[in-house]
């Protein structure tokens, strides 16, 4: 049986993640905050190890996971968007869990990054378009990005970036743009947006995110970056009417008309379809 490593395993992308190595035959070792009550997601499921280290105690990985793994997907990341702080330290925990992943064992690690690396755009983003974040968090990723690649050439290991662009679905949690929009048309109130809602999006159901970085660990190629996207972009607008077909709520949607947003995501993902033969294919789903 292949083994791998998740770290991140009980949060949004990364119980996905888990659940969908599983169903491709993986054993997990899911690496978790101890305690975090999202840790229920993962305690039943066969074919998996609990594994409990916060952040700055992954450098000491390989005293509990003491088995050659094929694949560390490094998925946590934590603080604000503009803790300072908290985002130059998850830039130093990240080349930590690379340094273990080569003591472990692995043969490739694969780290999530964010469409937040390319900054405000209005043409199609690719691969090559020159990043230019805007807050620390994006900063951070893309400084991650930068120094695990190379460090990862002086280790030996195998290394892939997946810049992951905006995700919906099973587990997404409260607060985000989507789960109180939907909230808020199931419970019949009304829902206001910040702009017009005619910037275009791209938004990719987490089930094809999970299996995009599936692909990216059995069939990436090392040393690339790859854009995690649908590439089905449209205004944002429409998305959000979708969703109202979906619900059938009587409640209204209130666009901000005469404000324009800064981001207007068109994201080009030949690279990894070309690459892996990946291409998402879940249809809109509301998950209640």
């Amino acid at each position: 049986m292949k083994k791998c490593i998740v770290t991140g395993a009980a949060g949004f992308t990364g119980c996905n993640l888990v659940e969908r190595l599983l169903a491709a035959g993986y054993f997990v070792y899911c690496v978790v905050r101890e305690n975090s009550a999202h840790n229920k997601r993962l305690e039943n499921l066969a074919n998996v190890q609990l594994v409990y280290a916060d952040l700055a105690e992954y450098k000491n990985l390989h005293q509990q996971i003491q088995e050659p793994c094929e694949v560390f997907f490094h998925l946590a990341w934590q603080g604000g968007r503009y803790d300072f702080a908290a985002q130059y330290q998850n830039v130093e925990d990240t080349l930590g869990a690379l340094e273990v992943a080569k003591k472990i064992g692995c043969k490739r690690f694969v780290c999530t990054g964010s469409q937040a690396e390319y900054g405000p755009h209005q043409d199609l983003i690719t691969e090559e378009t020159c990043p230019h974040p805007i807050d620390a968090y994006g900063s951070a990723k893309l400084a991650a990005c930068i120094l695990t690649r190379q460090r990862a050439m002086d280790l030996g290991i195998e290394w892939i970036w997946g810049r992951i662009f905006s995700l919906y679905g099973k587990y997404e949690p409260a607060g985000r743009m989507l789960p109180e929009l939907v909230a808020s048309l199931q419970a019949g109130k009304d829902f206001y947006m910040q702009s017009d809602g005619q910037q275009n999006w791209d938004y990719l159901n987490v089930i094809d995110g999970a299996e995009a970085l599936i692909a990216l660990g059995e069939k990436g190629k090392n040393g690339e970056i790859y854009n995690i996207a649908s590439g089905k972009y449209k205004p944002l607008k429409e998305f959000i009417e979708d969703i109202q077909k979906v619900i059938n709520s009587e409640a209204k949607v209130h666009y901000a008309v005469d404000k324009k947003a800064l981001f207007s995501l068109q994201v080009n993902i030949n690279k990894i379809q070309k690459d892996t033969e990946w291409n998402g294919n879940v249809e809109l789903y509301i998950y209640h």
